[in-house]
Protein backbone atom coordinates (compact mmCIF):
# COMPACT_ATOMS: atom_id res chain seq x y z
CA UNK A 1 0.00 0.00 0.00
CA UNK A 2 2.80 2.43 0.70
CA UNK A 3 4.82 3.78 -1.77
CA UNK A 4 8.20 5.29 -1.16
CA UNK A 5 9.17 7.96 1.73
CA UNK A 6 8.47 11.60 0.39
CA UNK A 7 9.87 13.36 3.15
CA UNK A 8 11.03 13.28 6.86
CA UNK A 9 9.61 16.17 8.97
CA UNK A 10 11.93 17.66 11.53
CA UNK A 11 10.37 20.30 13.95
CA UNK A 12 12.71 23.12 14.74
CA UNK A 13 12.63 26.13 17.43
CA UNK A 14 14.88 28.15 14.84
CA UNK A 15 13.72 27.67 11.44
CA UNK A 16 16.60 30.41 9.83
CA UNK A 17 19.07 28.13 11.90
CA UNK A 18 17.59 25.08 10.72
CA UNK A 19 17.47 26.46 7.29
CA UNK A 20 21.48 27.52 7.40
CA UNK A 21 22.26 24.02 8.67
CA UNK A 22 21.39 22.20 5.13
CA UNK A 23 21.84 25.26 3.38
CA UNK A 24 25.99 25.76 4.41
CA UNK A 25 26.77 23.39 6.81
CA UNK A 26 25.53 20.09 4.77
CA UNK A 27 25.34 21.61 1.36
CA UNK A 28 21.44 21.10 0.59
CA UNK A 29 19.11 22.90 -1.34
CA UNK A 30 16.91 24.44 0.55
CA UNK A 31 13.40 26.13 -0.86
CA UNK A 32 11.83 29.43 0.78
CA UNK A 33 9.77 29.13 3.94
CA UNK A 34 6.04 28.52 2.97
CA UNK A 35 3.35 29.17 5.80
CA UNK A 36 0.59 26.66 5.51
CA UNK A 37 -2.22 28.37 8.36
CA UNK A 38 -4.63 25.29 7.85
CA UNK A 39 -1.75 23.35 9.52
CA UNK A 40 -0.14 25.66 11.57
CA UNK A 41 3.37 25.59 10.79
CA UNK A 42 5.56 27.22 8.65
CA UNK A 43 7.58 24.61 5.82
CA UNK A 44 11.16 25.24 4.10
CA UNK A 45 11.21 21.78 1.80
CA UNK A 46 15.12 20.35 1.54
CA UNK A 47 15.51 18.60 -1.42
CA UNK A 48 17.44 15.57 -1.83
CA UNK A 49 18.55 13.36 -4.58
CA UNK A 50 16.13 10.56 -3.26
CA UNK A 51 13.56 12.14 -0.61
CA UNK A 52 13.09 15.45 1.23
CA UNK A 53 13.52 17.05 4.93
CA UNK A 54 10.53 19.15 5.92
CA UNK A 55 11.32 21.98 8.46
CA UNK A 56 8.57 22.44 10.64
CA UNK A 57 8.37 25.55 12.61
CA UNK A 58 5.24 27.03 14.73
CA UNK A 59 2.82 29.41 13.23
CA UNK A 60 0.71 30.85 15.78
CA UNK A 61 0.18 29.48 19.38
CA UNK A 62 -2.06 27.00 18.37
CA UNK A 63 0.61 25.45 16.59
CA UNK A 64 0.72 21.19 16.80
CA UNK A 65 4.07 22.29 16.69
CA UNK A 66 4.61 24.20 19.11
CA UNK A 67 3.57 21.66 21.51
CA UNK A 68 5.91 19.65 19.90
CA UNK A 69 8.99 22.08 21.35
CA UNK A 70 7.46 22.14 24.63
CA UNK A 71 8.37 18.97 24.78
CA UNK A 72 11.35 18.72 23.14
CA UNK A 73 12.90 22.11 23.00
CA UNK A 74 15.88 21.51 20.78
CA UNK A 75 13.60 20.14 17.92
CA UNK A 76 13.76 16.27 16.78
CA UNK A 77 11.84 13.89 13.97
CA UNK A 78 8.31 15.22 14.19
CA UNK A 79 6.70 12.45 11.62
CA UNK A 80 7.95 10.56 8.60
CA UNK A 81 5.66 10.14 4.86
CA UNK A 82 5.23 7.72 2.84
CA UNK A 83 2.95 8.16 -0.37
CA UNK A 84 0.24 6.04 -1.31
CA UNK A 85 -2.00 6.22 -5.03
CA UNK A 86 -5.73 6.42 -3.03
CA UNK A 87 -5.63 8.39 -0.12
CA UNK A 88 -9.14 7.03 0.57
CA UNK A 89 -8.43 3.31 -0.23
CA UNK A 90 -5.62 3.98 1.88
CA UNK A 91 -7.73 5.00 4.76
CA UNK A 92 -10.07 2.65 4.68
CA UNK A 93 -8.00 -0.47 4.44
CA UNK A 94 -5.88 0.66 7.89
CA UNK A 95 -9.20 1.69 9.85
CA UNK A 96 -10.80 -1.91 8.64
CA UNK A 97 -7.41 -3.19 9.79
CA UNK A 98 -7.85 -0.94 13.37
CA UNK A 99 -5.12 1.69 12.72
CA UNK A 100 -6.27 5.39 13.90
CA UNK A 101 -6.73 8.50 11.24
CA UNK A 102 -5.84 11.29 13.22
CA UNK A 103 -8.63 14.52 12.83
CA UNK A 104 -11.52 12.68 11.98
CA UNK A 105 -10.22 10.45 8.91
CA UNK A 106 -10.77 13.42 5.92
CA UNK A 107 -8.05 14.44 4.29
CA UNK A 108 -6.42 17.43 4.26
CA UNK A 109 -4.41 19.31 1.95
CA UNK A 110 -0.72 19.46 2.61
CA UNK A 111 2.46 21.49 1.51
CA UNK A 112 2.87 20.03 -1.72
CA UNK A 113 -1.06 21.10 -2.48
CA UNK A 114 -2.02 16.93 -2.29
CA UNK A 115 -4.52 15.28 0.25
CA UNK A 116 -2.51 14.08 3.44
CA UNK A 117 -3.89 12.00 6.65
CA UNK A 118 -1.73 11.42 9.38
CA UNK A 119 -1.91 8.31 11.50
CA UNK A 120 -1.46 8.13 15.49
CA UNK A 121 1.75 7.19 16.31
CA UNK A 122 0.58 4.68 18.88
CA UNK A 123 -0.47 2.15 16.25
CA UNK A 124 3.20 2.55 14.53
CA UNK A 125 5.53 1.96 16.93
CA UNK A 126 5.57 5.68 18.08
CA UNK A 127 5.84 7.14 15.20
CA UNK A 128 3.52 9.50 13.82
CA UNK A 129 3.11 8.67 10.11
CA UNK A 130 1.66 11.05 7.28
CA UNK A 131 0.30 9.58 3.98
CA UNK A 132 0.52 11.65 1.22
CA UNK A 133 -1.79 10.81 -2.43
CA UNK A 134 0.64 11.50 -5.22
Amino acid sequence: MIGRLNHVAIAVPDLDAGIALYRDTLGAKVNAPQDEPDHGVTVVFIELPNTKIELLHPLGENSPIAAFLEKNPTGGIHHICYEVDDILAARDKLQASGARVLGGGEPKIGAHGKPVLFLHPKDFTGTLIELEQV
